[in-house]
């Protein structure tokens, strides 16, 4: 069964649920999601309460330059790795002052795909500080947008179990 625009609200509703009882700001830094996640959470009113930014950092030289991803990690292990979505987590959270950032890079399809690094294959990591910071890789079925769909849903459950276990 596809993921539904009301599966995905239903999440963004929850996740904000929980920074608006906790008092805490959220920020974004996507890549494959190309803003998803910053537009669920912000389909909700009143959501400039929670929400400080959203960052689509597409290119390499976005993640550089708007999140000091370095080079040697996008050299060493691409963008679509731990390393990157580790820093651009770090990089959302120092640019923005958020309390909370979480970060997303994949390989959305239908190309762009290799051996060690197929189509569906995304990083993900969320934290208060990059100490505080859990990534995980998911690999994803489907076209194009049931990827990036899976990739939402996945991240606001994923950042909302982070700050419930805190």
């Amino acid at each position: 069964m596809p993921l539904t625009d009301e599966a995905l609200a239903e999440a963004g509703t929850q996740l904000a649920d929980v920074l608006m009882q906790r008092e805490l700001t959220i920020a974004t830094a996507e890549s494959c999601t190309g803003g998803w996640v910053a537009k669920v959470l912000t389909d909700r009113a009143g959501s400039s309460s929670y929400v400080l930014a959203g960052l689509v950092t597409y290119s390499n030289d976005a993640k550089r330059g708007l999140l000091g991803v370095t080079e040697p990690s996008l050299g060493e292990h691409g963008a679509v790795s731990e390393p990157v979505v580790r820093e651009m987590v770090a990089g959302a959270l120092a640019a923005t002052g958020a309390d909370v950032a979480v970060a997303i890079s994949g390989v959305a399809g239908p190309g762009g795909g290799s051996d060690d690094k197929p189509v569906g294959t995304v990083w993900f990591a969320w934290g208060r500080s990059p100490a505080d910071t859990e990534a995980v890789v998911e690999q994803f079925q489907g076209d194009r947008d049931q990827v990036r769909r899976q990739a939402v849903l996945y991240v606001l459950q994923g950042v909302r179990g982070f700050l419930e276990k805190a």
